[in-house]
């Protein structure tokens, strides 16, 4: 069978992920593996919500790179632009887990932290050349972050490339995420190539605390004032809240009460859902509010990417009263809820 042309495509590097025991990570004597890197998570929540979706990346001719482009391959994501390099290694970074022991060199209970191993990797050799491919040509959005284009010089010129691609009613969504590790040799610029990134995005996410640190306010509706022209701005607030504009208007929509278990990949599942809602012709305050679902399933899961509910669970919530969404609280597993109307 011929598989169905792509809906969403996403543009950035993987890695494959060593997950450490909880603890110190010099008592971790073995590891689980995973694979992560954010467009990688977005394309797996586009891919559960029905969107289908391609991804853009190159990986080592390794072991890891296999497992990489299997693992996504196995979870419905189209890797057939994915390029094999062979004179560079696929990224990898450790996952460092705590089990609150009270060692200095423990992280606490539930707590993560990410070692990452990306410098010269496959993925940092990308370039405008790696949009050569039919997998683009019909795609009705392309999604990529702040992570790709810190890469390198290369992979910047490719996120330039993708603000240059005819629209033709595609949508290009680009998320900051940023790291100012990656941009370290490039710090005296990274503000301009992100905003110029920003403002040429047609859907745009971004935290409070990172915008802040880019371009000195995290403040919404400063931000809105900086950035006009993308039509979708989703600033996610300190204040355990996200603000969407839609053009001119605004909503701000409350997160869910959940238990934290790990925070990493949160960001990605907000925005994979966030995209999904909107290929589906959802309206605004459902757009966020499939982001924050898919949200509170990746902080309530132990994975990089977001094992989400059902579909028809997460169109019922989405449809909640302000009062019942108000009152919800998240969990793994979570089903309809007798009060909330389908």
């Amino acid at each position: 069978m011929t598989q169905p042309t792509v809906r969403a495509v996403t543009v950035g590097e993987g890695l494959a992920v060593l997950i450490a025991a909880p603890g110190p990570l010099a008592d971790s004597a073995v590891f689980d593996r995973g694979a992560g890197g954010a467009e990688a998570n977005v394309a797996g929540v586009l891919t559960q919500l029905g969107v289908p979706t391609g991804w853009i990346s190159r990986v080592g001719d390794d072991g890891f790179g296999r497992y990489l482009v299997g693992h996504l391959t196995a979870r419905g994501i189209d890797t057939s632009a994915v390029t094999v390099d062979a004179l560079r290694p696929t990224a990898v970074y450790v996952k460092e887990r705590g089990s609150g022991s009270g060692r200095p060199d423990d992280l606490p209970a539930s707590a993560s932290r990410m070692l990452y191993y990306r410098t010269g990797s496959a993925a940092s050799a990308l370039s405008p050349a790696d949009l050569d491919t039919p997998l683009i040509e019909g795609a009705e959005l392309i999604h990529f972050t702040g992570i790709t284009t810190a890469l390198s010089p290369s992979a910047t010129e490719l996120t330039d490339a993708l603000l240059t691609l005819p629209r033709a009613g595609r949508l290009i969504s680009f998320d900051l995420n940023y790291r100012p590790a990656l941009w370290a040799q490039r710090a005296d610029v990274a503000a301009d190539i992100l905003a110029r990134h920003l403002a040429g995005s047609d859907v745009v996410f971004l935290g409070a605390d990172e915008a802040e640190e880019v371009f000195g306010t995290g403040d919404a509706d400063r931000l809105r004032v900086m950035f006009p022209r993308p039509r979708h701005l989703i600033v996610k607030n300190d204040k355990h809240s996200v603000t969407g504009f839609l053009g001119a208007d605004r909503l701000e929509v409350p997160a869910l009460t959940l238990e934290v278990t790990e925070r990493i990949g949160a960001g990605d599942a907000f925005a994979g859902g966030y995209l999904a809602a909107l290929l589906q012709g959802r309206p605004h305050e459902q757009l966020l509010r499939f982001g924050h679902l898919c949200a509170a399933a990746a902080l309530t899961g132990a994975g990089d990417t977001a094992e989400l509910p059902p579909l028809a669970t997460l169109e019922s919530l989405a449809g909640a009263s302000a009062a019942e969404w108000a009152a919800m609280h998240y969990r793994p597993g979570l089903r309809i809820p007798e009060n909330v109307a389908s």
